[in-house]
């Protein structure tokens, strides 16, 4: 890898880990809000069903066109796309820093997440064209703990942060931030052109024709959904519920952190237990099942009737650690189904599609469950509906990697 004359490029190893930085700082943008939920409801007389839509809105980009989007990431050049996404971030959050209402807030939001797209999207591509073969399973583990890591930044910084100065400073800061990490990025890592022998597709249309007429990009973009529905409702709510029980809001921030925080165990672990070579299908049965059966403890019954508080947290832990498996996993399975070399961030960005409507309807529908019910104890039968979709969507991955 050659450096231009616009960067001092870091060596390809060191490059993948601000790659990977970059990732977490577009992380930080979905884990910005729900510390904030509080004070928007009080600032901005916001509903819970508007809290919501604002927790799953960031995903409305990718829900809409993620696919797109990773077409556009191959055609612009992996770097170039992911600078773009970081520039877009700082300034939609600065420009939310001084939203008058929700109405502005929700379109802002809504433009967030066409960063965050550029950001995470051509990422993959480029870990892979700056690693090793053999290190690159367990850098893809490494990159899955992207969104944890920066959704427990987030939710542990943003409660104190917003306690002393209020949640447009908080909005200024993480613009700030993403503003010096597009400069890091754009000084410390070079484009690194496609391998001479990929395979190519001749035009957007060809290369979207090429995704979605595979079998594998649709798995792993359908399991990635399951997955990321009850990730973020369950741990995106987390504040709101403990708030509701009492708990003070710097014990609250600790407890959500912690909880999507334990979600890189499993992420990492992911990545070697790949690389020492167990099935990519098992581990994404382990996280399923886990996350059915630990859901299930943290929320069915009542106070009365459920478990001790301290049970239930345990089982969030255990919830959000195990199932961290599944993404790492899932990164890993997209570079090998993809149906070539041109098409990888296409078939990350048809995944990042099913993702982000998995993320865009389990808020919402989980907040309908618990306002129907009067509470949360039914919020297990939706994340076990998705997990046992999961199981069966995770045997489906097995007989496709079977055949030649």
């Amino acid at each position: 890898m050659h450096p231009t004359s616009a960067t001092v490029s870091a060596p390809p190893r060191a490059a993948a880990w601000i790659v990977f930085a970059a990732g977490v700082c577009a992380a930080l943008h979905v884990g910005k809000l729900p510390p904030a939920i509080g004070a928007l409801q009080q600032a901005l007389g916001m509903s819970l069903l508007e809290a919501g839509f604002l927790l799953s809105l960031v995903q409305a980009a990718g829900m809409a066109a993620g696919i797109a989007f990773g077409v556009v990431a191959d055609a612009l050049g992996l770097r170039r796309s992911m600078l773009l996404g970081l520039v877009l971030l700082a300034a939609a959050s600065a420009a939310g820093a001084s939203a008058p209402g929700v109405p502005l807030l929700l379109a802002l939001r809504a433009l967030e997440g066409f960063g965050f797209l550029m950001v995470v999207l051509p990422a993959p591509g480029l870990i892979r064209r700056l690693v090793a073969p053999q290190r690159l399973s367990l850098m893809l583990g490494v990159w899955g703990t992207y969104m944890p890591l920066g959704a427990a930044l987030g939710l542990l910084a943003g409660p104190l942060w917003i306690a002393e100065l209020g949640w447009r400073h908080w909005w200024a800061t993480l613009a700030a931030l993403s503003a010096a990490m597009a400069l890091w990025l754009w000084r410390g890592v070079a484009e690194v052109p496609a391998p001479p022998t990929a395979a190519r597709a001749d035009s957007v249309v060809a290369r979207v024709a090429l995704t979605l007429g595979s079998t594998g990009p649709w798995l792993v973009a359908l399991t990635f959904a399951l997955y990321s529905s009850q990730w973020l409702a369950v741990i995106g709510f987390l504040p709101v519920i403990y708030g509701a029980a009492g708990v003070g809001a710097g014990t609250t921030g600790v407890l959500t952190a912690l909880a999507a925080a334990v979600n890189i165990v499993g992420n990492l672990g992911s990545g070697r237990l790949l690389q020492q070579g167990v099935p990519a299908p098992r581990l994404l049965g382990i996280g399923f099942g886990v996350m059915a059966l630990a859901a299930a403890a943290a929320f069915a019954g009542t106070a009365d009737t459920g478990l001790p508080p301290a049970w239930r947290y345990a089982a969030v832990l255990l919830f959000s650690m195990v199932g961290g498996m599944i993404p790492a996993t899932l990164f890993a399975l997209a570079l090998r189904l993809a149906p070539g070399e041109q098409t990888v961030s296409t078939t990350v960005g048809w995944m990042q599609q099913w993702s982000a409507f998995g993320q865009f309807a389990g808020p919402p529908l989980v907040a309908w469950l618990a306002g129907r019910a009067g509470g949360w104890h039914w919020t297990w039968l939706a994340t076990g509906s998705a997990s046992l979709l999961g199981l069966l969507l995770a045997r489906r991955i097995a007989r496709t990697l079977r055949r030649p």
